[in-house]
C-alpha cells in the first residue's frame, strides 16, 4: 500500500510540475508555439526535449487521443507513424487531480510538484521538458518520445502536422 501511495505521489508530482512552469497569457498556443513554412516534403517539430524531422510522403497515419495511466495521470498524446523504424510521440501528461480536483491525491500531487522544483532547481536540470519513463515498463523499442508542456502545445502540433500532411507542404513546429 505504502508503495502504491509512493508511486502515484512521485507520479502525480511529476506530471503537474508543468503547471508550475506556465505562463499566463492572453492565448497560451499562440505564444507558448510557433508554426511557419518550412522545407518542401517535411515537417519538423522542436520542443523542450529535442527534435523531430520526418519525410511527409514517409507518413502512414497520425493520431491524437488520450488516456488514463495507473489511474493516477491522463495522457494526451499525438502519435506519428511512418514507413521508417520508429513511431514518434509527443504528450502532455496532467495528474488525476487536475482533472478531479479538490480531493486528498490532489494536496500530495501540489506537494510533490514543490519537491520536484526543488530539486529539479539544486540538480540544475530542467525536469519539467523531460519524458517521464518507468524502467523497463516504459521503455518501448522503435519509439521516439517528446514531452510538451499544455494541452494548447500539443493542440497546435496537431494542427501543424495535420496541415503539413494534408497540404504537402512542410512545416516548422516550435513549442517554447
Amino acid at each position: 500500500m505504502l508503495k502504491t501511495l509512493l508511486s502515484l505521489v512521485f507520479l502525480s508530482w511529476a506530471a503537474g510540475l508543468s503547471s508550475l512552469s506556465a505562463q499566463p497569457a492572453a492565448d497560451p498556443a499562440q505564444a507558448d508555439t510557433e508554426d511557419v513554412s518550412g522545407p518542401d516534403r517535411f515537417w519538423q517539430a522542436t520542443v523542450g526535449g529535442g527534435h523531430y524531422m520526418v519525410a511527409l510522403d514517409r507518413i502512414s497515419s497520425i493520431s491524437r487521443h488520450r488516456y488514463l495511466l495507473d489511474g493516477a495521470l491522463v495522457v494526451n498524446e499525438v502519435t506519428i507513424d511512418s514507413t521508417g523504424q520508429a513511431l514518434a510521440r509527443f504528450y502532455f501528461i496532467e495528474p488525476l487531480s487536475k482533472v478531479a480536483p479538490g480531493n486528498a491525491v490532489a494536496q500530495l500531487a501540489e506537494r510533490g510538484n514543490e519537491l520536484l522544483k526543488e530539486a529539479g532547481q539544486r540538480a540544475g536540470t530542467n525536469v519539467q521538458n523531460m519524458v517521464v519513463k518507468k524502467y523497463p515498463d516504459t521503455t518501448h523499442a522503435r519509439t521516439v518520445e517528446y514531452r510538451v508542456m499544455s494541452d494548447e502545445q500539443l493542440t497546435a502540433l496537431y494542427g501543424s502536422l495535420q496541415t503539413a500532411w494534408e497540404s504537402g507542404r512542410g512545416r516548422k513546429f516550435t513549442a517554447r
